[in-house]
């Protein structure tokens, strides 16, 4: 075992149930941390990342109260994929550098810790961690799930589900695989399990 604390990755598609995964494993005293807060944290107001979004979008992406206007924006990058490659050219690399940062501030007493990285595939930055965890269901799951969590309609699930790498792709790229097409239940069992397999010399 190394001195420092593994670094796992937990990815997966949008509304593939990263977030009950990685509330279960925090609820199990694991260290996490979520690349999409870290994403909105790095885009707040007064930040360079803002800045650099205006720059890219115009000031119409801005709310009210100054902050970045998230449907706006993602009402521009899923529907043209060079502006939404423009947009994670100035966010992904300000994220990694804070996740990076966090891994290295964890206590050398801790075994592991868990960063929530929605698209680290695309982000091409896998091999930055030592153990890749993909919690994965169907297609038609994710879709159903997606129009149900964000109130989108058929065309919006799909747009976004088409901005990421199928499924089946990252399945076959993990280390460890949580399938999350079960109960509740089910879903915390199989994360305990990969936890199991993760703590074992």
């Amino acid at each position: 075992m190394s001195h420092r604390p593994l670094r796992v990755a937990l990815s997966g598609g949008i509304a593939t149930g990263k977030s009950v995964c990685r509330a279960r494993f925090e609820a199990r005293g694991v260290p996490t941390i979520d690349a999409d807060h870290v994403a909105r944290g790095v885009v707040a107001p007064g930040t360079p990342g803002l800045a650099a979004v205006v720059a890219l979008f115009g000031e119409t992406v801005l709310a009210s109260d100054g902050s970045l206007n998230r449907a706006a924006v993602a009402s521009i990058v899923f529907a043209d994929a060079s502006r939404r490659a423009a947009l994670e050219a100035v966010i992904h690399p300000l994220v990694y550098a804070e996740i990076g940062a966090w891994f290295e501030h964890l206590p050398a007493t801790e075994r592991l810790g868990i960063a929530d990285i929605p698209l680290l595939f695309e982000t091409e930055r896998q091999e930055d961690f030592d153990v890749v965890i993909v919690a994965a269901c169907p297609r038609e799951l994710q879709l159903s799930r997606l129009m149900a969590r964000d109130g989108l309609s058929a065309l919006q699930a799909q747009q976004r589900l088409d901005s990421q790498w199928p499924i089946d792709e990252k399945v076959r790229r993990a280390d460890i695989v949580i399938d999350t097409a079960g109960t509740l239940d089910e879903t915390k069992h199989n994360v305990d399990a990969a936890l199991t397999q993760l703590l074992s010399p």
